[in-house]
């Protein structure tokens, strides 16, 4: 199936139109003037060389068809790349041409500079995203719902205190991600600037400065941390993302209907049954994380690279890291349309609580009393309590004042208001409030 069909809507499209074919060459052109500069700047080649070959080459046009179709020969992109740009050069300026560096210079090079633009698209996403959530985070800090564990009824929480950890996670991966480097490299045939001593670490710097990059300690043709970095960090932010998308689309099942999907023409309408609202952009969402998480196992299983140069495992990166990034950058996208159009329902909120007739609130009742019968009893009536009020779709309380109402000795005990409270969702939420309040000073703090 073509790839528009299969990847594109899970990527975000300016995006991939920023890192088409055309984009990755414009990338390795700019390595190779700006390495012609810093050269002509140290006084390895000719002052105003560095402009003549810009001169001649910002003006031509690649043929990128050649290009792809040497690289089966040349088993990266930038070997027929440097042979056609050298082509393209008048005879006396072909010496000065990629001089000094290989192939791997120019490829990792290049991908940083694709990437440099991309990290930035997805702080202003998350960004995004931890305002919409902020907004949610606020109305909803005292709205009372079911909290689940294994996938059923526990105990009650607030919805903000949900979407709070939704922020959270996103925070910390947007946080994280601001803290990866992307480094230029340069280091020539086996990564010693052979043939120019001491010149080599100074052009390495240089290039950084000129290109907007980071600098390492040494070039890293084999030492692929900074891949390693940026793929465990793209598969950090698509974790949080999925997280979200699991639980909102969980949430909008029929049968819950505690929130829903923005609404809008067309979205989540099925192929054949008029009446369904599919959860489509947490469907896609979750298939743009799925993929990252494949693409971070590739990018982890290369991070181990043999002596100079690798063989095969360098390779093996150039897809998955472009990919993870527009993969990511489509999910942000979907994420933050979520959480500023989320359809929040705290009707149903309310009617999942009392599903149980009540008998959520078990162990708060047990608590109650457990002074008086003691743990192994005061659990006992409590569950048989729940379980009366669930057959008998009867109100926990009024099954629990009747149980009690056989005991004399209880009931004097026990105070009919306290037991009525301890029924009540809304008065046992722990610390849902101040945790959504911590949340946002958290959030709000960078």
């Amino acid at each position: 199936m073509p790839a528009i069909f299969t990847k594109h809507p899970f990527m975000s499209q300016p995006a991939l139109d920023a890192c088409d074919e055309q984009a990755m060459v414009n990338a390795m052109l700019a390595f190779e003037l700006a390495l012609a500069e810093v050269q002509e700047a140290s006084g390895a080649i000719p002052a105003g060389v560095s402009q003549q070959i810009r001169d001649q080459l910002e003006k031509a046009i690649f043929s990128v068809d050649t290009i792809a179709e040497g690289i089966a020969s040349g088993g990266n992109v930038a070997i027929p790349f440097v042979k056609q740009g050298r082509s393209l050069l008048p005879n006396e300026l072909k010496r000065y041409w990629h001089q000094g560096a290989t192939s791997q210079d120019v490829v990792d090079s290049a991908l940083m500079l694709l990437l440099k633009p991309r990290l930035v698209a997805l702080d202003s996403l998350l960004r995004r995203c931890r305002s919409a959530a902020l907004v949610l985070m606020e109305s909803h800090a005292q709205t009372p719902m079911v909290g689940r564990t294994l996938m059923q009824q526990a105990l009650p929480i607030t919805f903000g205190v949900k979407v709070s950890h939704w922020a959270v996670g996103l925070e910390q991966a947007r946080r994280r991600l601001l803290t990866v480097e992307l480094p230029v490299q340069f280091g020539g045939a086996v990564g010693v600037h052979s043939g120019w001593d001491a010149l080599g670490l100074d052009w390495m710097d240089a290039l950084a400065e000129r290109l907007g990059l980071a600098s390492t300690v040494l070039p890293w043709h084999t030492d692929r941390y900074p891949i390693h970095a940026l793929g465990t960090a793209f598969d950090a932010v698509a974790g949080a993302a999925d997280k979200i998308s699991l639980d909102i689309s969980l949430l909008t099942q029929t049968e819950i209907g505690e929130v829903a999907e923005p609404s809008a023409p067309g979205m989540g309408e099925s192929s054949s049954m008029p009446h369904k609202r599919n959860p489509v952009r947490c469907a896609m969402i979750r298939s743009a994380a799925r993929q990252v998480h494949g693409h971070t196992s590739v990018l982890i299983n290369a991070s181990a690279q043999p002596l100079e140069r690798g063989l095969g495992e360098w390779h093996a990166e150039w897809a998955p890291l472009i990919e993870s990034a527009l993969l990511v950058e489509g999910a942000l996208a979907q994420v933050a349309v979520l959480l500023e159009g989320l359809e929040v329902n705290p009707g149903n909120m309310q009617r999942n609580l009392a599903a149980t007739g009540g008998g959520i609130m078990a162990e708060p009742v047990a608590r109650l009393l457990t002074p008086h019968l003691g743990s192994d009893a005061a659990k006992a009536v409590s569950a048989a309590a729940a379980e009366t009020s669930r057959l008998e779709r009867r109100p926990y309380a009024e099954v629990l004042v009747e149980v009690l109402s056989t005991s004399p000795e209880l009931t004097d005990q026990v105070d009919a208001t306290a037991l009525r409270q301890a029924c009540d969702p809304a008065l046992y939420l722990g610390s849902s409030e101040r945790q959504v309040a911590r949340a946002c000073q958290w959030l709000i703090s960078e």
